[in-house]
């Protein structure tokens, strides 16, 4: 059986880690194209650095909870295969082996002069004048607003031979990911978990609750 896994904010909630869209939330107190956006960067890229050296220090210091263990477990007996729109580095930790990142790692750096120069740095921060072999300033490994998503044609195909697709944790409401779900085959078993869901794909049934409680309670559904 092959489980695909669209995971978001919500997932990693329970963990420790804010979500952006939320009250209280990351972008409290900052606009998206002060920190995630090409101009941002262009402008003030030290306030860039700040906000995701931040998220980075935070990100060290949680864990992986029971949604992402669970997840993990199934490997043993399926092929599971996580497509994640969330930065943080929770899945791998957990063991999950096969996940792919739309968005980017927060773990991870880029070079401005070339973008296929990638490295992890784990949770220590970036500063101006951190530079590749060639001279490029570093930047967070991050897909920014206005950005290209290269993994896309990936993921679809991903969820489109999938036998079970589920949504554990994000709204389906920023494109291009919220589209994933309309790759699903019409046979494929499709599950939706969300304690407040806003929206329901077609075809979708729902459990309402949090991740580390929903996600778990489906481990019969795959034995």
């Amino acid at each position: 059986m092959k489980i695909v896994a669209l995971t978001g904010a919500g997932i990693s909630q329970p963990s420790g880690l804010a979500t952006f869209r939320d009250a209280g939330g990351l972008w409290e107190g900052h606009r998206f194209e002060e920190v995630a956006s090409p101009e941002g960067w262009r402008k003030r890229p030290q306030r860039v650095l700040d906000f995701y050296n931040a998220r980075r220090v935070q990100l060290g210091t949680v864990r992986p909870n029971a949604a992402h263990l669970a997840l993990a477990a199934w490997q043993e007996d399926h092929e599971v295969v996580i497509v994640t729109q969330n930065v943080d580095d929770l899945h791998e930790r957990a063991g999950s082996r096969n996940v792919m990142h739309l968005h980017g790692r927060l773990t991870e750096v880029r070079s401005t002069k070339d973008e296929t120069w990638v490295k992890d740095i784990g949770y220590t921060p970036i500063n101006l004048g951190d530079r590749c072999p060639i001279g490029g300033q570093l930047r967070p490994h991050i897909v920014w607003f206005g950005e290209q998503v290269p993994n896309m044609p990936f993921a679809e195909k991903e969820v489109a031979s999938a036998d079970v697709v589920l949504v554990i944790g994000t709204s389906l409401q920023v494109y291009p990911a919220a589209g994933l779900t309309e790759f699903a085959r019409a046979d494929a078993l499709r599950i939706l978990v969300d304690p407040k869901p806003e929206r329901v794909p077609e075809g979708f049934r729902t459990v309402t609750a949090s991740a580390e409680i929903g996600v778990p309670s489906l481990a019969s559904l795959f034995s």
